[in-house]
């Protein structure tokens, strides 16, 4: 069966309680694949009944899954990223087909998923919680790990496999029940991934596809416990308004405006090829793009026809074939994309390289990777998300500049430098007011280390232990074996121990 037989199979379906099921919704929205404009498939926009439906199956299944020792949990988790492993390029096809990104791309995506799935499943064992010193002799003083309950989890387009392994991986470990709702543009590829997880207790993980009232039913229900959102800055907050109201907590990632600072002492040509790589991936459709450059002045027109001659080396086109680039993954992104590059061009900025779409590519939603020059601080490229393959340069005089400048921003996800100055790299390490910072290295994660933002660009973090506590709750006990009498804590208080001053 091909992918696109997959596509026409699983279209109006839903993965509730172990399998698959046909939505019993009559409202359709079409998925078309963003390097051909062909319509590939349709999903439903899930009912709310159906939506309940998984919440009512998920705190029942969780119920079972955390009853497992959890050697028997990691077990299952393994079992599932084997299954990764062994058909990645399965997977890796569908995600390509629906979200437009290089087959290669894809694959990396999908072995990272497995990655992830063997770290919580391990980490998840390694700490249930600790034993304190008793403030009281004979007694026990400890704490232990629990699961929040039935994890609500929503997704982005641009990585929409392995954010939901990141989330979910440390939510299913920490014996959480998990329900998907994905992104309409790639909601088919996240129902045949599904697939993987069927040796898993029925309902334990789940997928309810459609738009913005079906993500909102689950983050507002009273069934679901927390959650994990991806996406824009606006719909972040309006989620964490809805977990506010009942103190739900919530892992909020949303948009990013990464800083790439280029410094004389660095290698021009191996700092070319990072930024080209950090401006570009994905169509520079990643949270974490270098989307605002600050170049010193005395080496910004080196650096600039450097990194123009690695714009013009890409290949672009659909990413099934031997592309570098492919496709940004929807319409609107791509109007959005050129409305932002058209108003930067009326203000002043020029095009190094790229700037329009590419020669010969009439059909699907492609545009040139792109390099901007005279940009200056204020201009709205440098100061909101582009979301798309441009790499806008503006020149700075010192160090204490461009640091200024890289924290000017309203967001603070990622940020990359690139020095072989220490001092430098390390004053960037600490003085950049962001959740990551790469520096000569880019937009390299490791399962074991924390990846989240501050300020706009959310709140929590992903991966690493702190990835795990984002979805346990902890609860202090106290035990006294032998329930002895407490006398110098309970009533009645000793009289020595009255007020003995006077009263008027």
């Amino acid at each position: 069966m091909t992918a696109l037989d997959d596509f026409r199979r699983l279209s109006g379906k839903l993965f509730i309680d172990g399998g698959l099921q046909a939505s019993q919704s009559t409202q359709r929205l079409p998925v078309i694949d963003p390097a051909t404009e062909e319509k590939v498939g349709e999903i439903a926009d899930a009912s709310d009944a159906e939506v309940d439906q998984a919440i009512e199956i998920a705190n029942r299944a969780r119920k079972v899954w955390w009853s497992l020792d959890t050697r028997s949990r990691a077990v299952a988790l393994h079992e599932v990223a084997a299954r990764i492993r062994r058909d990645k390029a399965l997977y890796a096809e569908c995600l390509t087909r629906e979200e437009g990104k290089p087959f290669k791309e894809s694959v990396d995506e999908v072995s990272w998923c497995a990655t992830a799935i063997d770290y919580y499943a391990e980490l998840a064992r390694h700490e249930a919680g600790r034993f304190a010193g008793a403030t009281v002799p004979g007694q026990i003083h400890f704490s232990i790990k629990e699961p929040l309950g039935t994890i609500a989890i929503i997704l982005p387009f641009n990585y929409p496999l392995v954010l939901l392994c990141w989330e979910a991986s440390a939510a299913l470990a920490a014996g959480n029940a998990v329900i998907v709702k994905p992104h309409e543009q790639t909601s088919l590829t996240t129902l045949k991934f599904m697939e993987l997880f069927e040796g898993l207790t029925p309902g334990l993980i789940q997928v309810v596809t459609g738009g913005g009232r079906v993500g909102q039913r689950l983050v507002a229900s009273p069934g679901t416990h927390g959650v994990a959102y991806t996406g824009s800055v606006a719909v972040g907050q309006a989620v964490a308004r809805t977990c506010a109201e009942t103190f739900k907590p919530c892992l909020i990632e949303a948009s990013g405006n990464d800083p790439f600072i280029v410094m004389p002492s660095a290698p021009l040509e191996i700092a070319a090829r990072g930024a080209a790589f950090a401006a570009y991936l994905n169509c520079g459709q990643v949270c974490t793009s270098a989307e605002r450059f600050y170049v010193h002045e005395a080496i910004h027109d080196a650096f600039a026809e450097r990194l123009a001659e690695e714009a013009l080396k890409l290949r672009v086109g659909n990413g099934l074939e031997a592309v570098d680039m492919g496709p940004l993954a929807t319409l609107k992104q791509r109007e959005r994309f050129e409305a932002m590059m058209s108003r930067a061009r009326q203000q002043g900025a020029r095009a190094l390289a790229g700037g329009g779409r590419p020669a010969g590519l009439n059909r699907g939603w492609f545009v040139e990777p792109t390099v901007l020059t005279g940009c200056t601080p204020d201009m709205e490229i440098l100061n909101e998300e582009p979301f798309g393959p441009v790499a806008p340069l503006c020149r700075v005089e010192s160090f204490d500049q461009a640091i200024q400048l890289a924290n000017r921003s309203r967001y603070g996800l990622g940020s990359n430098v690139y020095t072989l100055d220490m001092d430098e790299a390390f004053r960037a390490v600490h003085e950049i007011e962001a959740g990551i910072v790469w520096v000569n290295a880019p937009l390299l994660d490791n399962d074991a280390l924390p990846f989240g933002g501050r300020k706009l660009s959310g709140s929590g973090r992903q991966l690493g232990p702190e990835g795990l506590e984002q979805f346990r709750n902890t609860k202090f006990a106290m035990l006294d074996p032998k329930a002895t009498r407490q006398d110098f804590w309970w009533f009645p208080y000793a009289d020595g121990e009255a007020f003995g001053g006077r009263k008027g």
